[in-house]
């Protein structure tokens, strides 16, 4: 049974928050993982036959429209005026993004088969413009507002945590999101478990479908391009490399408490700290507290803060590091990690988060807590102190990556949800 204004091959995705455009500009503010999911998957519709609007918020000097090929776009709405919003606050001005998106979408229009929406704030704007239109709702969490705050550590008091981060108002949000939207794709087994017994969610409304990544992109290269990539970047045989964004569930505080252990088992190695977005104040307020906590660990000689690492550059550090290191307190899944693993890197993952429930440990990567400095010091120092383990890792790890995440295989996988949803959700008004 299909409705006039439904066109089951296009695509209406939602992306609000941070910079998001066809060239992304990654490290800026809340642009990171998120964005280059949304992207890759947007651009693997599209190659399927797919038609793509990926709406998200206009501001600063945006335009309106990035034409990224034939099948895809990104569309930008403006709301809550030309400023930069943090995500923790898009919710003030959500009801603003639907009622723009909406008189958009029906003056142009536009018809779509579904709405795929990520994060919780477009996860509120989609639900409200799917059932306007009459169409299916799909959503992402990327991450989890309950188990974001159950693993924020003691550092914030409870008052604090919520003036930073609203997590009542996010957690309320979610569960009406996940509730009442037709779909919920997560990211990991873990994911899905909490989903369930915290937000009452049913077995049957949730499906499993790891991110992506570009697979031409992330590949691993022969020792001697490594040796050349070591000199150009100048780093070391056994240089462990971190990188990511400075924010505090990515655990940085707790590799530095790890690197006593990991010099004293490997005096030659060094931490290459690639931490903290591009011109972002706020991140270089946290790489000074590191960097005070090394100093007081004696370890700040061993470190070398690089900052942000251009995204030009990312796999080629990848390959030039002996060791890549994700030390999160929480992390729904890691694509960092899959990205060093894709390129021949031994990773040492958290236990907190989805990853470390779906590699073979001891032969794809190994999986440790940062909050036990010992264990994850000794980790770090494991495969630089036995070559045949770090061969294997690099071997086994790429074969794992790259069979597992190429983002081709993981958009039909999403398509063929997109098309059972659709079909249950007809089915079920035919007979009403």
């Amino acid at each position: 049974m299909n409705s006039p204004n439904q066109t089951p091959r296009s695509i209406l995705m939602l992306s609000l928050h941070g910079y998001v455009s066809a060239e992304p500009e990654l490290g800026k503010p809340d642009t990171g993982g998120q964005v280059v999911y949304v992207l890759e998957l947007a651009k693997r519709f599209s190659r399927l036959g797919y038609q793509v609007d990926l709406v998200t918020r206009q501001f600063e000097d945006q335009p309106e429209y990035d034409e990224v090929n034939e099948g895809f776009r990104v569309w930008r709405i403006p709301f809550g005026g030309q400023d930069f919003i943090r995500k923790e606050d898009m919710h003030d001005h959500l009801s603003d993004f639907v009622t723009n998106a909406l008189s958009s979408i029906r003056n142009r229009g536009r018809q779509y088969g579904f709405v795929y929406s990520h994060y919780w704030d477009a996860g509120w704007g989609g639900q409200k413009i799917a059932e306007e239109l009459g169409i299916p709702h799909i959503h992402t969490p990327h991450s989890l507002g309950w188990w974001k705050k159950h693993n924020m550590g003691e550092e914030m008091s409870e008052e604090d945590m919520e003036r930073e981060y609203r997590f009542e108002e996010r957690i309320r949000t979610e569960f009406l999101i996940y509730r009442t939207c037709d779909h919920i794709i997560a990211t990991t087994q873990h994911q899905t478990e909490i989903i369930q017994e915290h937000y009452d969610v049913l077995d049957r409304h949730t499906t499993v479908v790891p991110p992506g990544m570009d697979e031409n992109r992330f590949s691993p290269v022969r020792q001697e391009e490594v040796d050349d990539l070591r000199s150009r970047y100048e780093l070391g045989e056994f240089d462990v490399l971190a990188l990511g964004r400075m924010a505090e569930n990515k655990g940085y505080d707790l590799l530095i408490k790890a690197l006593p252990t990991l010099f004293e088992l490997k005096p030659e190695a060094r931490l290459i700290a690639g931490i903290g977005g591009e011109d972002n104040e706020q991140d270089s307020g946290g790489v000074s507290s590191l960097k005070e906590l090394a100093a007081e660990l004696d370890v700040n000689d061993k470190i070398v803060w690089k900052g942000y690492i251009p995204d030009d550059d990312l796999a080629n550090y990848y390959r030039a590091a002996s060791v890549f290191s994700l030390s999160s307190r929480y992390e729904p899944f890691g694509m960092v990690a899959i990205e060093a693993m894709a390129c021949g890197t031994p990773a040492i993952i958290t236990v907190h988060g989805g990853l470390a429930d779906l590699i073979d440990y001891g032969t794809q990567a190994l999986f440790a807590d940062p909050y036990r400095p010992i264990e994850f010091g000794t980790m770090l120092a494991t495969p630089m102190l036995y070559p045949k383990l770090a061969d294997e890792l690099a071997i086994e790890g790429s074969r794992f990556a790259r069979r597992t995440f190429g983002w081709t295989g993981i958009a039909k996988r999403i398509l063929g949800i997109f098309d059972r949803v659709r079909a249950a959700k007809y089915d079920q008004e035919a007979r009403m």
